[in-house]
């Protein structure tokens, strides 16, 4: 018990003694462990993005003009036949029927009070058969099969529309992860550069130590737990720093009418139930094995 006080004597020791480069390593460590936790929020924010919209996407045989215009209800032979053969086919799981007049209600319901209103006519949608696929990712089969069949338009794969978004958001994940790459290399060399300097100035009293028998480990142990301490306070102000940018950005970026339809929220379970425990665990074992390193290349005696 005695031999445990004293060791986390000497680590509180270190760091008061150093006190700015502590604070320096902490503030260092929590920017870069932000930058890591921002990475993980964007692939969390990701993942749910691409579920939300893979469930939801279809394949959109629109109908040329005289179906559209002739068969509200989808009962000529063109428009029947052309729904039975998706039916059957077996990458389709279902298929249902939107006439113009419910194209057009629906295009009034999404940009309800917008000056697009005015441009759009009931006349400008097509009718259309909306398949749904047991594989999302299989659309480009339907395109290619259905493109040129009797009274079809067009044929649009929605995955296609969205890819942009999801490029987009890979983009600013891979940011996020090459900046908390390069914050991270700047923090492991600070942790290097704090320890080596605590143990020169507490050299003397360690020489006296391995004079009277203490062990390598003993000496040493206090190093490590500066190290550890620094890395998980720098895992919690990042912690907080991420908590605040939800409330006072992401929250205001994600409001948006337009935004908040595309982008599933992000909640502060994901902050501090998610991301806050991995940033803790990561923060302290980076220290810890920096820190090890450090005094095993450098403090050999």
């Amino acid at each position: 018990m005695n031999g445990l006080g004293f060791v986390w004597r000497e680590a509180v020791a270190g760091l008061r003694r150093n006190v700015t480069m502590s604070v320096a390593m902490m503030l260092t460590t929590a920017i870069s462990l932000g930058m890591l936790g921002a990475g993980l929020l964007a692939v969390r924010t990701i993942d749910r993005t691409q579920d939300l919209y893979y469930s939801q996407l279809a394949v959109q045989v629109a109908l040329d003009e005289p179906t559209s215009a002739g068969d509200p209800d989808c009962t000529s032979p063109t428009c029947a036949g052309l729904r039975q053969e998706l039916q059957a086919d077996p990458l389709v799981a279902g298929v249902t029927y939107e006439s113009r007049d419910a194209a057009f209600q629906r295009f009034l319901r999404i940009y309800a009070g917008q000056s697009i209103l005015q441009l759009v006519r009931p006349q400008s949608l097509p009718a259309t058969l909306r398949v749904t696929l047991k594989d999302p990712t299989r659309g480009d089969a339907l395109v290619g099969e259905y493109s040129d069949r009797p009274g079809v338009r067009n044929v649009v794969d929605q995955r296609r529309l969205v890819e942009d978004l999801f490029t987009f958001l890979g983009s600013v994940r891979n940011g996020a992860f090459g900046l908390a790459s390069v914050q991270a290399l700047a923090a492991l060399l600070l942790i290097s550069n704090t320890i080596q300097v605590s143990a020169f100035t507490r050299r003397t009293e360690v020489g006296i130590m391995r004079l009277v028998g203490a062990t390598r480990w003993y000496t040493q142990v206090p190093f490590l737990i500066e190290a550890v301490i620094t890395g998980v306070v720098g895992a919690v102000l990042a912690t907080g720093g991420l908590v605040l940018g939800k409330l006072f950005f992401i929250d205001r970026l994600l409001s948006g009418r337009l935004i908040s339809n595309a982008i599933p929220a992000v909640g502060m379970s994901d902050v501090l139930l998610f991301v806050a425990p991995l940033l803790i665990v990561i923060g302290a074992v980076i220290a810890a094995a920096t820190g090890y390193v450090t005094l095993r290349l450098y403090v050999r005696s």
